[in-house]
């Protein structure tokens, strides 16, 4: 199995976290305020990845600390976007706008290369981009607010963050990176929930499993993943798997609360899984070792 296959395998487990996590988040919210919430997720991700490469942070360097805490902040302004939007939208137009940038990474790798992406991928990511309206879109963009513009910034920030992680990981240790990131943010949301909101602890035994699946799996064993993928596949194909989040989402939320999609819904999950095999496959490759065993002549 090649580094590329393992890496893409490894942002699709990430992803169905991620599914999980919509269902878990919620949960949460209903309980503590959104800063808050996310200073306890980062926070508790952050302590429980150090407790597990302990040694790999005591010899973390001045470069790794300085792009570390650039990606963090990054990655907190982010999640910032994200909340305040959820404020003033619905989650369906969350979700849709937040998976736009399946369609802005090879926009900006576009621009700042200045080279064209490959056919097959601009077909995966229209048809991904196409299942990801029907699955998420009820009612259209008739009444655009505040909320979903906050959410387009959102999408911007996490497209720049997927292309840059892929470039700084290079040189970088990437695990040491990832935790030192969690960090960050977790001690921004904290500073910013103290600023804005009143701060507690989940009560209930629900809310602290709520919290823990999600520090654990969610975001320290998933930013952990995505800074060691982005080494081996592409800033593209990695968007392209993560546009699935909302497939997963609907998945987990049938299973644990009966919810059944649409056919609209259906054949919007059947397309975002089809643009994403579309971009796994290499047909060149299939195409030549069928053409050697059959024995076809080239024209």
């Amino acid at each position: 199995m090649s580094k590329r296959l393992m890496a893409d395998i490894g942002l699709v487990f990430v992803t169905i976290g991620w599914g999980a996590s919509f269902i878990l988040s919620k949960n949460s919210l209903a309980t503590l305020a959104p800063y808050n919430f996310l200073a306890i997720r980062f926070l508790l991700a952050f302590i429980i990845a150090v407790l597990f490469f302990w040694k790999r942070m005591l010899k973390i360097n001045k470069t790794t600390l300085k792009y570390g805490f650039l990606m963090g902040l990054l990655l907190f302004v982010t999640y910032a976007f994200q909340t305040v939007g959820l404020v003033y939208t619905t989650p369906s137009k969350s979700a849709f706008i937040n998976g736009m940038s399946v369609v802005l990474v090879p926009i900006f790798i576009s621009i700042t290369m200045k080279i064209l992406p490959d056919k097959k991928v601009v077909f995966s990511v229209i048809l991904s981009f196409a299942g990801l309206g029907l699955l998420t879109l009820n009612q259209g963009f008739s009444d655009i607010n505040i909320g979903d513009i906050y959410t387009f910034f959102c999408a911007v920030l996490f497209a720049v963050y997927i292309i840059l992680i892929g470039k700084i990981n290079v040189n970088i240790e990437s695990i040491s990176m990832a935790v030192f990131q969690l960090g960050i943010v977790g001690i921004l949301s904290l500073i910013t929930s103290f600023f804005i909101e009143n701060p507690g602890l989940p009560e209930g035994r629900a809310s602290w499993i709520n919290i823990l699946i999600l520090s654990v799996i969610c975001t320290a064993g998933a930013y952990i993943i995505i800074n060691l993928a982005r080494k081996y596949t592409t800033a593209t194909h990695t968007a392209l798997i993560y546009v699935a989040e909302p497939v997963f989402a609907a998945f987990f939320a049938y299973f644990l609360y009966g919810e059944v999609l649409s056919k609209k819904g259906i054949l919007g999950a059947i397309l975002i899984l089809i643009g994403m095999l579309l971009a796994e496959i290499n047909f060149k490759k299939i195409w030549k070792k069928n053409r050697n065993i059959l024995k076809i002549p080239k024209f």
